[in-house]
């Protein structure tokens, strides 16, 4: 039976939304968004017809509320509700409430979401359907003395699952009987606050595996299709980072069997909609399923490239009741696509998330060379009420050499400048030997990090970054504080926090030669349209892009490289630096204060927990001493710079 959509509500943010949003403006629907206090003027909310506030900024008062998404939904006459992923999009709740209200919900039946949504049932029962499963344990005797029982008898490595999960949430690897009870401790309590439950259950860890996972369809005619497979084994903290279609490890043999055995799964639930089968691929070429996510993934650009599909055009089209464009024998795919994920975030400090204002991103920068799905321009916000992910950036080639090639090409083009992102980081990892030889497993990104190799290798600030912008500062409306004479003076620079101390010999108006340390170059400024700006370095006509940001700092994007370049205030507040004094890195909520007043404590304890886009941050102590005041609690906010806790250091009494 089929039914039109005139109009539809997008119940999420971001990309997704704004992908979802601009689909339905092309098709002549109404496209509705919803939004919460700290996205009033958010790029989905801008692509609208429509737009309607939902709550606060707290994702459990808005963008989770049913409550007042339905009524935004009957407020604008919306036939339908597509939620995007992450949010409501596996609420089973929320599609039973959109069909209360004669609603289209864009999604599969809530009994499929419900069969799926708690990994525990699901493995229960497909296991007695014949399908393949890793090695563990799942139950209702959730005391802690039976889970250690179980890991005992699974044995070491595991990992730790919350039943309601999804993208890496709630899931800890244990190495070690050792380490099991704090990181179930931390498994449940993430579960807890991200899902509402925090039931677990246990598997078999294994470690050099790869993720490869299926895209299925199916339609409400009884057709089920698989659209081939995406490999997402470049992952960090079971957080996927990159992903790619087809997998460097499947042939054509074992994509069939992994195909079918996707379909069965979906069918083994009634499945309508787009849908992903999700296997742990071993060594010998085996396959375990691990678990099904009901919606659309973040990562479904690569096979829509790879098979030349619109996946959510097809949602449309099975909600509406219409049936599948294509049947299994005619898809095949051809090229390969590969797409990062551009987090806030610095992975060369545990992955911390960031947040401000974006001083400069052109997208459309990129487009001749990759595809660029995002929620953010120039002068936009990124908050850390909600996910890190800011941009994916998806390319698609022939081969995957040319697909990474295109890829490199596209991060270079389009830097997001302002806010630190993983940019850099995405560029050597994707043009890393491991990752070019398509040789990376699920345990690498997480081994490398730990021993700060390849991608996680520290490199030093190039000087080309602080010749740039030594010759920007030194120009003479730009104000630097200069002492010796005009033409000759030295310059003191913060280069991604490193000190240095620019000798500046200026040559003209734009032109300098700078020293500093071992270095010595000649800079001169040719076209500044900014964010651009062209420049001859050493003899060599060059290219960056340089924005500033609200503070002033420079933010330069060489082709490799992003480096923040600022002149030091002797005002600048210490207290950062001050080990008797635990300052809140980021905003976010405190899940935990674990100290109180008078408890003496050791460099390294964890003093506080702190959760923001999805991480969760063990704040500790930087030196032994006693706890002298508590400033926070346990379920509070807390913004970036908030003094939390006041050490006593020990040998501080006079």
């Amino acid at each position: 039976m089929t039914r039109p959509i005139k109009s539809v509500l997008v119940a999420n943010r971001g990309e997704i939304a704004v992908r979802v949003l601009r689909y339905a403006k092309n098709r002549n629907l109404r496209a509705i968004a919803v939004y919460s206090d700290a996205d009033s003027a958010a790029m989905h909310v801008r692509e609208a017809d429509m737009a309607v506030r939902i709550g606060p900024a707290a994702a459990s008062e808005s963008y989770l509320n049913i409550e007042a998404i339905i009524a935004a939904a009957k407020a604008t006459g919306a036939d339908a509700i597509h939620p995007g992923y992450g949010f409501l999009s596996e609420n089973a709740a929320f599609a039973r409430a959109c069909a209360a209200e004669n609603i289209i919900f864009i999604g599969p039946p809530p009994e499929a979401i419900e069969a799926m949504g708690d990994k525990a049932r699901a493995k229960a029962l497909l296991a007695a359907s014949g399908i393949s499963m890793v090695p563990g344990w799942q139950g209702e005797d959730q005391s802690d003395a039976n889970l250690a029982s179980q890991a005992e008898q699974i044995g070491y490595p595991l990992l730790i699952k919350a039943v309601a999960g999804g993208g890496g949430r709630g899931m800890r690897a244990v190495n070690s009987r050792a380490e099991f009870a704090e990181a179930l401790k931390s498994a449940r309590r993430e579960a807890k606050s991200a899902f509402g439950d925090e039931t677990v259950l246990l598997e078999k860890l294994i470690e050099h595996g790869r993720h490869v996972e299926v895209q299925v369809f199916a339609d409400t005619h009884g057709n089920t299709i698989h659209i081939g497979e995406r490999d997402c084994s470049a992952q960090r903290r079971r957080q996927k980072v990159i992903e790619e279609a087809p997998s460097p490890a499947v042939d054509d043999t074992l994509r069939a069997a992994m195909g079918a055995e996707a379909v069965r799964v979906a069918q083994a639930v009634g499945y309508v909609g787009a849908g992903t089968v999700e296997f742990l691929l071993d060594a010998d070429g085996k396959f375990y399923f691990l678990e099904m996510n009901t919606r659309l993934q973040v990562e479904h650009p690569v096979t829509e490239e790879v098979f030349g599909m619109n996946l959510v055009e097809w949602q449309f089209i099975v909600a509406m009741g219409g049936t599948l464009p294509v049947e299994q024998a005619s898809i095949s795919p051809w090229g390969h696509a590969i797409e990062v994920r551009l987090y806030a975030e610095d992975p060369l400090d545990g992955f911390k998330p960031q947040s401000g204002t974006i001083a400069h991103f052109d997208p459309e920068a990129a487009m001749r060379e990759s595809r660029i799905d995002t929620g953010f321009v120039t002068g936009d916000v990124v908050s850390t009420a909600y996910d890190a992910m800011v941009a994916k950036i998806i390319s698609y080639a022939p081969n995957r050499n040319e697909a990474i090639d295109l890829l490199i090409a596209g991060l270079a083009k389009a830097p997001m400048l302002g806010v630190k992102t993983n940019r850099d980081f995405l560029i050597r990892l994707l043009d890393s030997e491991a990752f070019r030889a398509g040789a990376v497993t699920i345990a690498d990104l997480d081994q490398w990090s730990a021993g700060g190799e390849g991608p996680f290798a520290p490199e030093p600030v190039p000087g080309e970054a602080i010749a740039v912008a030594a010759v920007l500062l030194a120009a003479p409306d730009a104000g630097a504080v200069r002492g010796g004479s005009v033409k000759r003076f030295t310059l003191p620079l913060e280069a991604d926090g490193e000190a240095v101390d620019v000798f500046v010999e200026q040559d003209g108006a734009h032109a300098v030669t700078v020293s500093f340390g071992e270095a010595r170059h000649s800079i001169t400024v040719l076209d500044e349209d900014a964010p651009n700006l062209r420049y001859q370095l050493d003899g060599t006509d060059r290219q960056a892009c340089v924005a500033e940001g609200a503070d002033g700092t420079l933010h330069i994007a060489l082709a490799r490289r992003i480096v923040a370049v600022r002149e030091p205030s002797a005002f600048r507040d210490a207290s950062a630096a001050d080990p008797a004094r635990l300052i809140a890195p980021v905003s976010g909520a405190l899940v935990a204060v674990n100290v109180k007043p008078g408890d003496a404590v050791k460099a390294g304890d964890v003093l506080a927990l702190m959760e923001a886009m999805k991480m969760e941050m063990r704040l500790t102590a930087a030196a032994n001493g006693v706890v002298k005041a508590v400033h926070a609690n346990a379920g509070q906010q807390a913004a970036g710079g908030t003094l939390l806790i006041e050490l006593e250091l020990e040998g501080s009494k006079p």
